[in-house]
């Protein structure tokens, strides 16, 4: 036998808000393990423009906040997840402040934005729009600080399952190409979500659903994949990377108007362009269909020109930079996948369904957003539920969030003639047929064509062949649930299916049958949960 395998008390896979915050807190425990497969600040987190909700103004309250977030999710929220999110809010905020977290003040106080579907000022933000850029500088200083030993440029490529239990990761080095196994009592998914999926999408280039792919490889559950959030406003300039336009724009009063000159959301709803995403993301995409254009127009132009510099400076300087001042001139804008509201299934302590193996952030489907995230949610989950998991790790209980009954079947996938699986193809095919607008003909397209590239794709053996691989199955499974969701509900819109229906006030779960699929993960489970 060669030489003892390394292991830590807690390994994380991820560098984003929620694996530093729960690397930092677990630290005081024993000792920690980051796993980044790029390097550390490389994550969702940071480009998150819009803030943190936390109800800590004047006349909110936790009650209210805990309203709008049951009120945007369309009768899919947790409600015992999202009480215990929106209560502990406050706490959560002021340990970021504790460690070193820059948040906007006005003569000492926090200032507070407004954001769709909120019905108060309650979006917590730092420097402007660059509040996720700020969190995550702060955490991966502090990280280095600290002592955490933290793995760059290394992938997870499997989790390691010994009598039930997660009792490890193998991970790739992605500069050698070598192989590496570590062995923990704890192991925490951050992974973040799979916004790669599609053409158009705020996500950077890391989000390609590697953790919801290792989890369900590994047999851990998988709820709710076919809510996948488009944000409404992204900014769409030819020769131009998607770019996020934040949500906190129309909180200040950004106005959407049509090609032909329309402000279009008056008519369809009451709160006008702070309506939820989903209800002004398919909005804009009527627009634009009517009009046969790729865009609508976002205009601030009506707002003193030193407000929209001060609150959005990293909005403004990119703009200006394609050509654009958004002071003077309408911002074209378009929907793009912004969030994965489904994912690893846990419990309100963020135990998944396979002992030893936690989850926290976007990669885990906690239950508080339901079938359409509230804005400036997703955050604070991170804090919340990343606290939550390391207070478990430490009780005398260590058991799995209970296991779900009653599955349905994700079928194995049948080989055809089908052209190799490509990021560009598989993007597309999700934009067009798993996208924002779906029906039956093209979710059924999509899925055959998913299932034959994942049956016929080579074994992966280096990063981008193993995120596609994880790109392949994230994508079966948000296909095979929104086809199987025969209702419109929150963020999944079918032509075909127009109304929400009382029957489907239910969740989908997705599990491995890992007795008889490979290292790819071709067959499984899935249930309807109450």
């Amino acid at each position: 036998m060669g030489a003892a395998m390394p292991t830590y008390d807690y390994i994380i896979l991820g560098s984003g808000i929620a694996g530093l915050f729960t690397a930092l807190l677990a630290r005081e425990h024993g000792s920690v393990l980051v796993v980044t497969k790029g390097a550390i600040e490389d994550s969702n987190t940071r480009y998150a423009q819009g803030g943190i909700a936390a109800a800590i103004g004047p006349g909110d309250s936790a009650a209210l906040h805990l309203e709008d977030t049951l009120g945007a999710g369309a009768g899919l929220v947790d409600e015992a997840a999202a009480r215990i999110l929106t209560a502990d809010a406050a706490e959560r905020i002021a340990d970021l402040v504790r460690l070193g977290v820059p948040f906007d003040t006005l003569d000492g106080e926090i200032v507070l934005g407004h954001e769709g579907a909120h019905s108060a000022r309650r979006i917590i933000h730092a420097g402007g729009d660059a509040t996720g850029a700020h969190i995550e500088l702060t955490l991966s200083t502090l990280a280095r600080v600290e002592g955490i030993t933290v793995l760059e440029h290394t992938l997870a490529t499997k989790i390691v399952v010994r009598d039930g239990r997660a009792d490890g990761v193998r991970v790739l080095d992605t500069a050698t190409g070598s192989e590496s196994e570590y062995r923990c009592h704890h192991l925490v998914l951050a992974t973040g979500g799979a916004g790669q999926l599609y053409r158009y999408t705020t996500n950077p280039a890391v989000a390609t659903g590697d953790g919801i792919a290792l989890a369900y490889r590994a047999g851990a559950e998988v709820m709710d994949m076919e809510f996948i959030q488009f944000h409404p406003t992204a900014l769409r300039l030819p020769g131009v990377p998607v770019f996020l336009i934040s949500e906190a724009v129309r909180g200040e009063g950004g106005r959407l108007y049509a090609p032909d000159g329309r402000r279009f959301m008056l008519d369809l709803d009451d709160r006008a362009e702070l309506a939820p995403r989903d209800v002004v993301a398919r909005a804009i995409v009527r627009e634009m269909a009517a009009a046969g254009s790729d865009h609508v127009w976002l205009d601030v132009t009506h707002l003193p020109a030193e407000r929209v510099t001060a609150r959005f400076p990293q909005i403004y300087r990119f703009c200006l930079e394609q050509g654009l001042d958004m002071t003077r001139e309408r911002i074209p804008v378009s929907p793009a996948a912004h969030y994965t509201m489904g994912g690893v299934h846990t419990n309100s302590w963020g135990e998944t369904t396979l002992a030893g193996m936690y989850a926290a952030g976007e990669v885990a489907c906690t239950g508080v957003h339901g079938a359409n995230r509230l804005a400036s949610n997703s955050l604070l989950e991170t804090v919340v539920f990343a606290r939550r998991v390391v207070e478990r790790t430490l009780s005398s209980e260590d058991t799995p969030a209970p296991a779900s009954p009653d599955t349905l079947t994700l079928e194995a996938p049948e080989s055809g003639e089908v052209p190799p699986a490509t990021l560009a193809g598989l993007q597309a095919l999700m934009w067009d047929d798993a996208g924002i607008v779906r029906d039956a003909a093209g979710l059924e397209r999509a899925g055959r064509m998913l299932g034959a590239w994942q049956a016929r794709i080579a074994a992966p053996s280096n990063r981008t062949t193993h995120e596609l691989a994880n790109l392949v199955l994230a994508g079966r499974l948000v296909a095979d649930a929104a086809l199987r969701r025969r209702e419109s509900r929150g963020a999944h819109f079918r032509t075909d299916f127009p109304e929400t229906s009382a029957a489907w006030q239910r969740h989908q779960v997705y599990r491995n049958d890992t007795r008889s699929a490979g290292g790819g993960g071709s067959s499984g489970r899935a249930r309807d949960a109450e």
